[in-house]
């Protein structure tokens, strides 16, 4: 599995799947998807878990786990591979994974697994009474495909009649659900709604929205300035205009230290380029906000990172001055012998403009194998980059929040071959995280 280009695609194509009337499932990357999946099962069902991923990019990941045969996975994948369709049925809006389910009726693909989050979902989701009410067609095709028409209508009728826990029942639908109890009147409002037991107009969320929020939703400022980009960013400003040293580093420490916690430790070696230029301070309202920004990504991996090489280039972070010269401290950094090179600047190259892009092309020839990875330190996330492009070739990615860390990190290491053990950690964590959230969400239902 190629997991930078994969994540570059998860993080940037939202094209909905669609089902057109009498026509095939339309899935434009359905080859790219099968082809990581097959690659790397358990790999490939966490990305689908990974920050800043597109809702029908996990809409993509949920269909093809529950697509395809587990026959052959051992059982610590499978595990992961249910944990992930459970979390992305809680945390997708439930159209998303209504086309998912629909999208299985028509590929005729279904499999214990894919039984068993089907049920779940049209008879356990938080918001199911609704969802019923709203979308009754659609989702007893779901169950009628996920048990079999026949099964599903016998279930109905013995439901209709005043069954609910026969051994007929137990083995046929119950066995697949975690809350046996709520089935019954749900089947009923399936099929003869007029006679189901009047149940809440919604769970703790509206038909169409989310339970679980799989992504933090970031507040975009009216105004960005130069101190509302994270904690760490802000207290560099301050401290780089004068502030009290004493307490501003205090409350940076803690700062990085909070940001830090969030990702595992990563065993290899990264060269930062740190663009330490005039261009890097800016001015005005925007004086310090990107050198700030780069500083506390260098901040945050001086403590996530087992060795972490600082190549700057122009000035300092606390007086950055002259031209922009990446090319020369790539090849420094290229001599310190790391996993990954990072370059971080705000893109403006002006000595010997186009030099890195003919360092980046010359390292393959040169047989040199270290990725090199291009961070854009921006002032906000719709800034044009047009002329700020100086190797073109590279992978780039940009920042302007910290909050970016969540997405940038995983992207950075995933491009060298010590971060594939720290990128599936980071997800693993994620997914407990995501789990445990989707329990207390359970729990608080139940009660």
């Amino acid at each position: 599995m190629d997991t930078p280009t994969l994540l570059d695609h998860l993080h940037d194509h939202d094209t909905a799947l669609s089902l057109p009337r009498g026509a095939s499932l339309r899935w434009d990357d359905a080859d790219l998807h099968r082809a990581a999946h097959t690659g790397d099962p358990e790999g490939y069902a966490l990305l689908g878990v990974a920050p800043g991923v597109r809702p029908w990019q996990r809409a993509r990941v949920l269909l093809q786990i529950l697509a395809a045969s587990q026959a052959g996975l051992d059982d610590r994948t499978r595990a992961v591979q249910a944990r992930v369709a459970r979390v992305l049925t809680l945390g997708l809006p439930p159209a998303h994974v209504i086309t998912v389910l629909l999208a299985l009726r028509r590929l005729r693909a279904n499999h214990k697994h894919t039984t068993r989050t089907a049920l779940r979902f049209v008879l356990e989701h938080p918001a199911a009474d609704a969802l019923i009410a709203a979308r009754r067609p659609a989702l007893r095709d779901c169950f009628e495909h996920a048990l079999g028409a026949a099964t599903a209508r016998g279930c109905a009728r013995r439901i209709a009649g005043g069954d609910t826990a026969s051994d007929y029942l137990q083995r046929r639908l119950l066995r697949f659900l975690t809350d046996p109890a709520a089935a019954p009147a749900r089947v009923q409002a399936l099929y003869h709604p007029a006679d189901a037991a009047s149940g809440p107009a919604a769970g703790p969320a509206a038909p169409g929205e989310p339970v679980l929020p799989v992504d933090t939703v970031r507040e975009r400022p009216a105004t960005i300035t130069a101190t509302n980009r994270g904690d760490i960013a802000a207290a560099l400003v301050h401290l780089y205009r004068g502030g009290p040293a004493e307490d501003l580093h205090a409350a940076l420490a803690r700062h990085v230290g909070a940001a830090a916690a969030a990702f595992p430790r990563f065993g290899g070696t990264v060269a930062l380029v740190v663009d330490a230029s005039a261009s890097m301070r800016g001015y005005g309202d925007r004086e310090w906000a990107a050198l700030s920004q780069a500083a506390a990504l260098r901040m945050v991996l001086s403590e996530v990172c087992a060795r972490l090489e600082v190549i700057e280039t122009g000035g300092d972070e606390r007086s950055p001055r002259g031209a922009t010269d990446l090319a020369t401290a790539v090849l420094d950094a290229l001599g310190t012998g790391p996993d990954l090179v990072a370059v971080v600047s705000d893109g403006y190259e002006n000595v010997f403009p186009g030099d890195l892009a003919r360092v980046a092309a010359s390292l393959p020839r040169a047989g040199v194998t270290t990725p090199v990875v291009f961070c854009h330190a921006m002032f906000t996330g719709s800034d044009d980059l047009t002329l700020r492009r100086p190797a073109p070739s590279l992978p780039q990615r940009g920042f302007w929040h910290q909050d970016d860390f969540a997405e940038l990190l995983p992207w950075m290491f995933g491009h060298c071959a010590a971060g594939a053990p720290w990128l599936r950690a980071a997800l693993h964590d994620r997914l407990d995280a995501l789990d445990r959230q989707a329990d207390t969400l359970t729990a608080r239902l139940a009660a």
